[in-house]
């Protein structure tokens, strides 16, 4: 079993704020972050998946074709976009770090699995002090 990591880059914007609570009670729960002209991010997204090498390629996925998979079904549907209004998938979701990961997972696990390999584990930084991993359900 080997592991291989791809990291990609986006910006996008979003606001914690749960409807069912008040002003005051979203600003107590999410601070700064319910804001409600939004805030944003530089992301980081590392995608690591396993499986086994094939002894023709000595590949376990080409990570061209693991980068290009990565920037289709996700990069280019959030990047410069507002997590809270414009992303399809995440419609409905408080985009919280742990949902965008979680999301994210779903989005990609079955392309994944369809070349050969095994998601394992999506690593999302929304600031250098602050990440997420999430390894599935």
């Amino acid at each position: 079993m080997i592991y291989i990591t791809r990291q990609e880059h986006f910006n996008a914007a979003h606001r914690l704020f749960s409807p069912e609570l008040s002003d005051e009670q979203n600003l107590e729960i999410f601070g700064k972050c319910s804001n409600p002209n939004w805030h944003g991010h530089n992301y980081s997204l590392f995608v690591t998946i396993k499986g086994e090498v094939n002894p023709e390629t000595g590949f376990l996925i080409n990570l061209k074709t693991l980068s290009k998979i990565i920037n289709e079904k996700i990069i280019d549907k959030v990047d410069h976009k507002n997590f809270n209004l414009e992303v399809e998938f995440m419609k409905g979701v408080l985009p919280s770090a742990e949902n965008i990961a979680m999301y994210i997972w779903k989005e990609l696990e079955g392309t994944i699995y369809d070349l050969g390999a095994v998601l394992h584990c999506i690593k999302l930084y929304e600031t250098e002090r602050n990440f997420v991993e999430y390894y599935g359900t």
